[in-house]
């Protein structure tokens, strides 16, 4: 499970394979500085479909002040929440799905793992290929398949090459995106934008706070669909308390500065929006500018699903599927780009999709995962092997998981299905993600001091080397 040569195997190599998949990393091989962080989730936060979102305040009826409000106090939430799970990265030295085995067992972590990283991972990476490749198909007019094909193979190549790569494309991308995200901004308010007021004839009106409560819930959603994966990215940093404090403010800043950025952004414009059609979208804000847009969405695209692929074989290797990491990372490739041939018109629609089903069954998990940190003694180095004992096969984490996302069902508002009380009761808003984190709450506080559910004899084995972790399924 872990590597004991004063050596490191990996360090700090841009162009090395990374030979860990889901062991613990060493101390010899944590290396970094925690404003990697910053580069890492502000690239994946720049990102048009924020722009987007930004545009249903106007369809919600809110005033342009109450929907700026929302934007924030989502974004406030979800940055707080991502700065947490990533300073437990820097504190354990584990990715955030191997963390979960501790309150769910190791078994018991299978089944949230397999929906959360792996099929909604999937999922987003399609979602991310169908955007990019509509882009640069716009620019080059190539066909969309050769677009995403191209597309996808990049970010096979950089997700096979793992962590460092990551972090190195992860800045580059932010200065490159940066400045052309600035000239979005700068052409689209120029070419219309402007504040408004509140409007009960909106199409979507359900009421000033029922409204507020859904669009702040949106962008706090896209937050929490990136929780699974927090720690993936800072797991190699080094374990001292100046580090883990510096980690958790550079990513919250990361990922709030590019949500309220651009979610705003959408707000001025939406008044003006006539296209849900992202691209059609894009035209009419960029005009003659709509070339340096085109080029930003493409590599948006990159900074985003390098996250996605990564972390999506990462979760494939929890799940004990007998794959090395890069034959995780190529079925995860495949898969997503299959489904984005399949899926590529109507993309918008399926994004407020995923972005809905995801934060439901995450906002429990993500729930379990803190109390358990901070309550359960996780936060202990000490306790590590215990993330690695298959005898601890189901813990009452996961009861309080499955609870949280069943307490959640009544409340669910999504084109896929509409709950009792949502039907009922359309003004309060969806409630769904915080009904779904408190009911998980209180299971956790009600079971969590209880011996596990079940547990196993199994005989101890000695946990792969790292450099064999690339030739095996990880520990």
């Amino acid at each position: 499970m872990t590597h004991d040569d004063t050596a490191p195997v990996y360090g700090s190599a841009v162009t090395k394979v990374e030979p860990f998949g889901v062991d613990h990393i060493p101390d010899n091989e944590r290396h970094g500085k925690p404003s990697s962080q910053f580069f890492v989730w502000f690239a994946a936060g720049l990102n048009f479909p924020i722009i987007l979102l930004g545009f249903s305040a106007v369809g919600l009826g809110l005033s342009f002040g109450a929907a700026v409000a929302a934007i924030v106090a989502g974004a406030g939430l979800g940055s707080l929440l991502m700065a947490v799970m990533s300073r437990m990265g820097v504190r354990l030295g584990v990715p955030q799905q191997i963390q979960a085995r501790g309150p769910l067992g190791f078994f018991g972590n299978f089944l949230p793992v397999a929906y959360i990283n792996v099929f909604a991972g999937v999922g987003w990476a399609a979602v991310t290929v169908i955007l990019g490749g509509k882009a640069i198909a716009e620019l080059t007019h190539l066909p969309f398949w050769v677009c995403g094909l191209a597309l996808t193979l990049v970010e096979l190549v950089v997700s096979i090459y793992g962590y460092n790569m990551i972090n190195f494309l992860q800045r580059v991308l932010t200065y490159v995106l940066t400045p052309l995200f600035v000239m979005i901004t700068v052409v689209a308010l120029v070419r219309g934008a402007g504040t408004f007021g509140a409007d009960p004839k909106a199409p979507d009106y359900v009421g000033s706070t029922g409204g507020w409560i859904t669009f702040g819930g949106w962008f706090l959603s896209f937050l929490v669909a990136w929780a699974p994966f927090a720690s993936d990215y800072s797991r190699y940093l080094p374990d001292s308390p100046r580090v883990v404090g510096r980690t958790a403010w550079y990513t919250g800043l990361g990922n709030f500065v590019t949500i309220c950025w651009l979610g705003i952004l959408g707000v001025l414009l939406g008044s003006n929006a006539t296209s849900t059609d992202s691209i059609t979208a894009l035209h009419q804000l960029t005009g003659p500018f709509a070339i340096p847009a085109l080029i930003a969405i493409g590599l948006s695209a990159l900074a985003q699903n390098f996250l996605n692929v990564y972390g999506g074989a990462i979760s494939i290797q929890t799940l004990k599927v007998p794959v090395t990491r890069t034959q995780a990372v190529t079925l995860i490739c495949a898969l997503a780009y299959g489904i984005s041939l399949w899926g590529h018109s109507g993309v918008e629609d399926k994004f407020s999709v995923f972005l809905n089903l995801t934060a439901y069954f995450i906002a429990p998990f993500a729930t379990v995962l803190l109390l358990d940190y901070h309550l359960g003694g996780r936060s202990d180095p000490g306790r590590i092997a215990e993330l690695y004992d298959r005898g601890r096969v189901l813990s009452w984490g996961f009861v309080a998981w499955a609870g949280g996302v069943v307490a959640s069902v009544p409340f669910w508002q999504s084109d896929l299905y509409t709950g009792a009380f949502a039907s009922a009761y359309p003004h309060a808003g969806d409630l769904s993600m915080f009904v779904a984190a408190a009911a998980a709450a209180v299971l956790y506080l009600l079971t969590y001091r209880l011996r596990p559910l079940w547990t196993r004899d199994v005989p101890a084995t000695p946990g792969p080397r790292p450099e064999k972790t690339a030739a095996v399924a990880g520990s």
